[in-house]
């Protein structure tokens, strides 16, 4: 399949396997908002459960005390529940 042939899904999965990219990245690539990004990766990341393939996430860091044990990797917090700081960074994905 080649571009307009493609969903955005499957357009996403397939930059996702050459590259690792933050949700914002994935929003401005494809045109879309960044919540549409993120819900596309837990789609993206449900379909691979039968394949050798999985998406791997990594989680977003608080900059400011370096607190990173969010509990959902597929979400952009607004803050750090640790320190309250907005000094976050956004989680990046690829596919391995």
């Amino acid at each position: 399949m080649q571009g307009a042939e493609q969903t955005t899904r499957q357009r996403i999965a397939e930059f996702l396997r050459g590259e690792t990219a933050e949700a914002g990245r994935l929003a401005t690539e494809f045109e879309i908002t960044t919540s549409a990004a993120l819900s596309h990766v837990e789609h993206i990341a449900k379909s691979l459960d039968d394949s050798e393939e999985q998406l791997l996430a990594a989680p977003p860091e608080c900059l400011d005390c370096g607190f990173d044990n969010f509990d959902n990797l597929t979400n952009r917090p607004s803050r750090c529940p640790d320190c309250k700081s907005e000094n976050v960074t956004e989680p990046t994905f690829t596919i391995q």
